[in-house]
């Protein structure tokens, strides 16, 4: 395990985070997000034990601390006796999709983020210069819905385990997953642009050397 100096304020972030919202949660008895809670320390101590071989981005990192903020304040907030995740954000479509929602926002941002995540695990494999983007893009975005689906199987075992969860039913898994695609195409974007301003610069770089 190593830890980057300039990486050491996103792990406190993350600790002080994970505090907080477990004796949010504990004293509310909202076993739910607990579960959450454990799932973010697990995939907290994943990223720490390979963040020497993946050398993740910062940026990246924030991006997962925001996601994991936005998550269990999700849970954790209440305004007008309506937890945050129920609060509409922009109404644009009323029952029974209830669209915009602070969940469906959490969805695209978090989403988004766990696709940037399965690039960066993906680019050591690649060759440089042989990239096909329109398949590289099919199994990156497939790859982060694969890990939103990951995601609907927990929110399916917290409503085992703890019936009054109020995740939703089948019209909200449904958004959560449309909301998941976005996100995943949006990080898809971002992705193809960035290594393509990359590329340019390694190839004016290569042209000056050679004048």
């Amino acid at each position: 395990m190593i830890l980057k100096r300039e990486q050491l304020p996103i792990l406190i972030a993350n600790i002080f985070t994970i505090i907080l919202f477990t004796i949010i949660f504990i004293s509310r008895k909202n076993y739910e997000f607990l579960i959450y809670v454990g799932v973010i320390v697990f995939f907290l101590i994943v990223i720490l034990m390979t963040n020497s071989v993946i050398e993740y981005p910062n940026n990246i990192l924030w991006g997962l601390t925001i996601w994991a903020l936005m998550h269990m304040s999700g849970g954790g907030i209440i305004i007008d006796g309506k937890r945050l995740y129920e609060i509409i954000l922009i109404p644009i479509v009323d029952s029974p999709y209830y669209i915009f929602k602070y969940d469906q926002l959490v969805h695209i941002f978090g989403f988004g983020i766990a696709t940037l995540v399965m690039y960066y695990l993906l680019k050591p494999l690649l060759k440089e210069g042989l990239r096909k983007w329109v398949s590289l893009s099919i199994i990156v975005v497939m790859a982060g819905l694969g890990v939103g689906s990951l995601n609907e199987i927990i929110e399916f075992i917290a409503t085992v385990i703890s019936p009054s969860t109020g995740v939703g039913g089948y019209e909200n898994t449904a958004l959560d997953m449309v909301s998941d695609l976005i996100g995943a195409v949006i990080a898809m974007v971002y992705i193809y642009n960035k290594e393509k301003k990359v590329l340019r610069r390694s190839v004016n770089a290569q042209i000056s050397k050679g004048s």
